[in-house]
């Protein structure tokens, strides 16, 4: 589930920063991924120099530069690979729920995840975490060097968000609804109206009343004629949404029907000629 709209150009939109914790889950579980690879390769590397041992080889200058090599891979090349490839979403965060964003919300590319690898060598692994919990914890998005670097930051992408509540069509005013003239809505006007109906609840009473008049006003003149006088703004809205939701759904049917209508008559023989499995 996100937290933000995904638009067409993959952007996410209004997308919320991860918190410290799920953050600190994600690291931790990728520090432990990170482990078992150098394990493995430790393990290769002990059985490779022991061959090289009883062959009679000391082998240890390229024991060395392996070793380096292998530090490389496992601080820079490593994280920038999973990243880059699974557009900022490593092991630990896609358990912890959350993945690297550019500042617009786009997905990440190689340099964005590059930047912040080489900047995590010396914030994650030469100073052991401690300068990147320090900047996260001073930092509005909880950015680390590496994200300031690369123009990223780490957003949730599900929660605990609990469903939208429903727009539902008020009784009283069904009628006028139903033979009013609705025009259509702005998308941004909609997804306003769409949004402050699903979170209404979580308002202070006033910021309701004042965001509701608010939108209404804005919707109203999209609308002929007007509602009833006394009108409740947030009914009114539930109004115009519920009555837009089943007037597309309507035109939706009515296209598949002529649709249907056309493909069947493109199967029929040309100029009138009967169709013999008719």
């Amino acid at each position: 589930m996100h937290d933000g709209i995904v638009i067409g150009e993959g952007v996410l939109l209004d997308a919320r920063p991860a918190g410290f914790i799920s953050r600190t889950l994600a690291v931790l579980l990728d520090l432990l991924v990170l482990l078992i690879v150098v394990v493995f390769l430790i393990a290769i590397a002990v059985r490779w120099l022991t061959d090289q041992f009883l062959r009679g080889e000391s082998g240890l200058d390229t024991l060395m530069i392996t070793n380096v090599l292998v530090t490389l891979m496992v601080m820079v090349g490593v994280p920038t690979a999973v990243e880059t490839l699974t557009r900022g979403r490593s092991l630990g965060k896609l358990a912890a729920g959350i993945r690297v964003v550019r500042d617009d919300g786009g997905p990440i590319r190689f340099r964005h995840a590059f930047v912040r690898a080489v900047v995590g060598v010396f914030e994650l692994w030469l100073t052991f975490g401690f300068l990147a919990v320090i900047t996260s914890l001073i930092n509005r998005r909880g950015k680390r060097l590496g994200d300031l670097g690369a123009g990223t930051y780490v957003a949730r992408v599900r929660g605990g968000h609990p469903p939208s509540a429903p727009v539902i069509m008020p009784r009283e005013l069904a009628a006028w609804a139903d033979t009013t003239d609705m025009r259509r809505l702005p998308d941004g006007l909609a997804l306003a109206a769409r949004q402050f109906l699903g979170r209404a609840h979580k308002l202070a009473p006033q910021s309701r009343l004042r965001l509701a008049d608010d939108l209404a006003g804005r919707v109203e003149p999209y609308v002929a004629p007007g509602p009833p006088a006394g009108t409740h703004p947030e009914a009114f809205l539930h109004a115009v949404l519920a009555e837009r939701r089943l007037r597309e759904e309507d035109a939706a049917r009515l296209r598949q029907a002529r649709a249907d209508e056309h493909a069947s008559l493109l199967h029929r023989l040309p100029y009138a000629v009967p169709d013999l499995r008719d």
